[in-house]
């Protein structure tokens, strides 16, 4: 008896419970006949849902375990790189189930190719920017802090993304750099190697000038200036014979070159004291003009033979 009760449960689940779980899954939009028919049903829906909660469960640990020895600057720049490869991997999920759930993905992968070439032509900088900003990141070329020069501009960097790095000029400006142009243009990283740089302040003096009081007047406008180093020593070049001067150049050693220009400006004001005071001359462009008389000759020496 247990036995013929059990029965007609049993063939109520195979058959009526299983088959109306089918026909809600099979629910939704039905377009197209034939091999061409696209069906967008809820089994499709929870399927994808399924596959992209699985996915993110799998990114995150995949990115916990690849980070979990890095140091905090290092772990930030693989999350930004990582934020964008993910983006990647969940449009090939979608269409791999898709696929798998029955739907031909040929014609959608044809006309996304060609969209994708169009936007690919459209967006063809921005792409660039960002390929030079991974590349950044990756080999660390450039750093939080580095003082870079870019057209004519010097700027300390404070940010770097993907698609642009962001410095903060002399002038207290915000100066945003798409990051492809360190890849395609000559950059100027002041602070690559090191923190240390040369400077120099280039003043020209009058002819007849007594070059070795020169040199010493030079030297003594950077004692006790602060900002420079004692070592390396500071020294004074000759650099030519100019038009109208005789052309020196003091050079001296910084570790802060965003400071430069001040520094510079106030070694300016003390040559000025100092060869006012010791009566060295700094010339202005001088040119010597020559005049020629020149007596016409008149009509009738000309024509009278």
């Amino acid at each position: 008896m247990i036995q013929d009760t059990a029965s007609p449960v049993k063939d109520f689940i195979e058959k009526d419970f299983w088959s109306e779980i089918t026909d809600f899954l099979n629910l939704g939009l039905h377009v197209g006949e034939g091999e061409n028919s696209i069906h967008i049903t809820i089994g499709l829906l929870l399927t994808l849902s399924v596959a992209l909660v699985g996915t993110a469960v799998l990114l995150r640990w995949l990115r916990s375990f690849l980070t979990r020895k890095m140091v905090q600057e290092d772990k930030m720049k693989f999350v930004t790189i990582f934020k964008y490869i993910k983006y990647v991997i969940y449009v090939a999920v979608v269409l791999l189930t898709m696929s798998a759930a029955g739907i031909d993905i040929t014609l959608l992968i044809t006309a996304s190719a060609a969209l994708f070439v169009g936007v690919g032509l459209a967006l063809q900088e921005l792409f660039q920017d960002i390929i030079a900003g991974i590349l950044i990141l990756v080999d660390k070329s450039l750093r939080v802090g580095d003082i870079v020069e870019v057209d004519g501009k010097v700027g300390k960097v404070f940010e770097i993304k993907l698609r642009s790095t962001r410095a903060l000029t002399r002038d207290d400006k915000v100066l945003v750099i798409p990051n492809h142009k360190f890849l395609s243009e000559v950059i100027y990283n002041y602070t690559q190697n090191h923190r240390t740089t040369r400077e120099a302040v280039r003043v020209g003096v009058a002819y007849g000038s007594d070059v070795q009081k020169v040199t010493d007047l030079l030297l003594k406008s950077l004692e006790n200036q602060k900002g420079i180093l004692k070592n390396p020593k500071p020294f004074v070049l000759f650099d030519d014979f100019g038009d109208s001067a005789l052309l020196f150049s003091v050079h001296f050693f910084i570790n802060d070159s965003f400071s430069d220009p001040r520094i510079k400006s106030e070694i300016r004001y003390r040559i000025d004291a100092l060869f006012r005071e010791h009566g060295v001359t700094i010339p202005f462009p001088q040119r010597d003009v020559h005049f020629f008389a020149h007596t016409p000759v008149s009509v009738q020496q000309k024509g009278g033979k």
